[in-house]
């Protein structure tokens, strides 16, 4: 009888044990997720620390916002026009990046940059407040801790979502003018006719309104880590540092199943 190779059954377990915990972070953020979206609909609802939270996440992130989307808007540009001259298509680079910009680049950008500002920043003042006892303290004085600060921060961010997309959109075609403007002269008018000579209404709302399940889900995702934060300041700083990368996966995999999603309901999108 061959012996029992210990380090293959050492390692299979421990891959199995990472899976299970894996599994179990999925389903407590989902139970996390699933009773926040009911005390949303209950009150008391915190209009105040909505508003707070929709200054903070939304005003703040606008600068970084702003450039990357300008950036981005001069790099397709770029990379447009250097495709299309060899067709002898210049005409439709305006177009092309308006609906790349629109349809997935500008949402799921945003959607990136929102999760390392804002979904680590959720995740440590959470975290902070666990280790220090604060949420304790909420709790003592008869204030509901996860509706005051979780709730009002999954809201806020699911408002601001949208319009951090339009923005880096909008910043997004302004770049692009810029880029083309600077090579071959076209006129702002002329640019943004054909920019949005094939963008439909259908085209913006859905791939705007898809960023409201990213902002849930980022928000829902640094929440939890923050909520379950352990160990002091070593456990906030890897509370934060996990709200990035969890968030960004959650992003980035929601958005290839919303796509296919937005496809299936909307076929005229992908014309």
């Amino acid at each position: 009888m061959p012996p029992i190779q210990l380090p293959r059954v050492r390692l299979v377990d421990r891959v199995g044990t990472d899976v299970l915990r894996f599994l179990e972070l999925l389903g407590a953020i989902a139970t996390f997720g699933g009773r926040a979206m009911v005390e949303a609909v209950w009150p008391p609802y915190e209009p105040r620390e909505i508003l707070r939270h929709i200054y903070q996440f939304g005003y703040r992130s606008a600068p970084l916002i702003l450039t990357a989307g300008f950036a981005i808007g001069v790099v397709l540009s770029m990379h447009t026009r250097a495709s299309l001259e060899r067709f002898g298509a210049e005409a439709l680079i305006p177009a092309g990046l308006a609906i790349a910009l629109i349809r997935e680049t500008g949402p799921l950008t945003a959607g990136l940059l929102v999760s390392g500002r804002v979904g680590a920043g959720i995740g440590a003042e959470i975290g902070a407040m666990k280790v220090t006892e604060q949420i304790d303290a909420l709790e003592a004085t008869a204030v509901d801790a996860f509706k005051y600060l979780a709730v009002t921060r999954i809201i806020a961010l699911m408002i601001v979502m949208p319009l951090l997309t339009i923005m880096i959109d909008f910043a997004g075609i302004v770049g692009g003018y810029v880029a083309e403007a600077a090579v071959s002269g076209m006129s702002w008018q002329l640019y943004f006719e054909r920019a949005f000579s094939l963008i439909t209404y259908s085209d913006i709302l859905t791939a705007t309104l898809k960023t409201v399940v990213f902002g849930f889900l980022i928000a829902v995702v640094s929440g939890h880590l923050g909520f379950t934060t352990s160990r002091g300041t070593e456990g906030v700083g890897e509370s934060s540092t996990r709200s990035v990368v969890m968030a960004s996966m959650l992003v980035i995999l929601s958005d290839v199943v919303l796509v296919k999603m937005i496809l299936f309901l909307y076929p005229q999108v992908s014309g």
